[in-house]
């Protein structure tokens, strides 16, 4: 700009002198012949500034720094260890934003080297899909737990799959991908991962691994080959689309934490994020994710007609408690299986319980160590003959967290205490639970309501109110023709009984 108007000045119908220009814009003589001379300003000349604090140490810190390209990148030099040595070893005294500032500087004159860089590659339709693990929070029942996703991406169409889990282990990552190709309606030919254990029993030099029976039996059922990335930091950038997707998908769909009551109901909020993804577009394409997977899912191989079993098949010991240890968490299970050894099938998400062939019960997997699932209806045959230990049940303080033994079951267990007392009460109220094993626990509570009103505490009286409330509730209206009318017979009624009980 100051050029501009100095050669317009000079050169213009009144020709000024460089002194008279010089004078006009406040600048040297030679910077208006600079201007005369060319319209592009010279370079700006760049002086070493000396920092002569410093300057004794750059060399020591340099050969820090060039030892470091040879050790692991996760125990190489930060600008603060740069410092901290300094300080420590050698009584040096510096600021620690003046190392930081050369360190960086020494770090940006660093070589870099022809294998460092980055190749850009094509993705044919149908060809290759990455799998990872990334770890997030979450807000279940008031408390913020920790959690893994586990992730699926479709490396064409970026189309991904997400699934959620207390942990990474065999059977989550297994049932990740029976899920995801389920999701997906077929299965790349290629699958990309790194070095995780689940998968890989030991790694090999270069890219050979031993890979673990189950993943072996996985791969052989869907047919897909596997590539396993180099181990390390060195190989992240090989599967860099699902490494990527992992930190976007938590910042869009995490972020405020989710605040949920079960882990099914965070995996719902995912699908339903999986769904809202299809619309998005990747930099660079047309295309939404959707539309590009449309083109994608003919090109994927065939599902094969049966699933693969990902659940591990276990055997466990029912304890003096009722419970069966699985991985480090107790599950209850029925009173009656107590010393029995049961069959544990274990899923990503659930842990199913089976004497025999026989069914006992499937509980939600817990998260961490040590935790007690306790379901109060396993217990209900022995809290028959051991009244006084209902008060401070556990199974019992996890019914009302839970909210299966709700305000209506404390008003019928403190009447009928105070009515017939403790050990007869709570007897009375046990009876009165048994019966949600035959009908849905919304009619036992209207029983209980009801029978409160006579006032009655017999577990006969709950199941004939809950009975009546249930017939109230679904009663058909029925047409009859005039042709019949004179056969139509009225329902039959309750109030001869009513009347017993009222006697009694």
């Amino acid at each position: 700009m100051l050029f501009e108007e100095i050669r317009r000045a000079h050169y213009g119908p009144d020709a000024v002198s460089i002194r008279a220009l010089s004078k006009r814009f406040g600048v040297h003589r030679r910077t208006v012949r600079q201007a005369l001379e060319s319209a592009v300003p010279p370079p700006r000349a760049s002086h070493d500034r000396r920092s002569p604090v410093l300057d004794p140490w750059k060399g020591l810190i340099d050969s820090w720094l060039e030892a470091d390209r040879s050790a692991p990148k996760k125990q190489r030099h930060s600008a603060r260890r740069v410092f901290q040595r300094l300080v420590e070893e050698h009584d040096a005294e510096l600021s620690e934003s003046t190392v930081r500032r050369y360190v960086a500087e020494a770090k940006r004159r660093s070589p870099i080297t022809v294998a460092q860089v980055m190749v850009p590659q094509v993705h044919p339709l149908g060809e290759e899909a990455e799998v990872d693990f990334g770890q997030f929070s979450f807000i279940l029942g008031g408390v913020m737990v920790e959690a893994w996703m586990f992730v699926m991406r479709l490396s064409a169409s970026a189309k991904a799959f997400h699934f959620v889990s207390f942990n990474q282990a065999q059977e989550v990552f297994i049932e990740g991908h029976v899920r995801a190709f389920a999701h997906f309606g077929g299965v790349p030919a290629r699958v990309r991962y790194d070095n995780l254990k689940t998968a890989v029993v030991r790694v090999l030099k270069g890219r050979g691994r031993i890979e673990s029976e189950r993943f072996t039996m996985l791969r052989s059922h869907y047919l897909f080959d596997a590539f396993f990335c180099l181990p390390g930091v060195e190989g992240a950038h090989e599967k860099g689309g699902v490494e990527g997707e992992i930190g976007r998908f938590r910042r869009r769909h995490f972020v405020p934490l989710p605040d949920v009551e079960s882990l099914s109901q965070l995996q719902e909020l995912v699908v339903a994020g999986d769904s809202r993804d299809d619309l998005r577009h990747v930099e660079g394409r047309r295309l939404s994710v959707g539309e590009h997977f449309a083109l994608e899912a003919p090109h994927l191989r065939a599902l094969p007609t049966e699933p693969f079993a990902s659940e591990l098949v276990l055997m466990a010991r029912v304890d003096t408690k009722s419970r069966v240890c699985v991985r480090q968490n107790f599950y209850s299970v029925p009173v009656t299986a107590m010393g029995r050894k049961v069959t544990v099938r274990l899923g990503a998400n659930t842990v199913s319980l089976f004497d025999g062939p026989r069914w006992l019960v499937t509980h939600d997997r817990a998260p961490g160590k040590g935790r007690e699932v306790l379901v109060l209806d396993h217990y209900l045959e022995t809290l028959i003959h051991k009244p006084g230990a209902l008060a401070g049940a556990t199974a019992l303080e996890n019914a009302r967290r839970q909210g299966r033994f709700g305000p209506t079951h404390e008003e019928f267990w403190s009447r009928a205490r105070r009515h017939l007392g403790d050990v007869a009460g709570t007897r009375a109220l046990i009876d009165v639970v048994l019966l949600e094993r035959t009908m849905p626990s919304r009619l036992v509570i209207e029983g209980m309501v009801r029978a409160l009103t006579i006032p009655s505490f017999d577990a006969s009286v709950v199941a004939i109110e809950a009975r009546r409330a249930m017939a109230a509730a679904t009663e058909p209206v029925v047409v009859v023709p005039d042709s019949l009318a004179h056969f139509e017979r009225g329902l039959p009624g309750l109030a001869p009984y009513d009347t017993l009980m009222g006697a009694r």
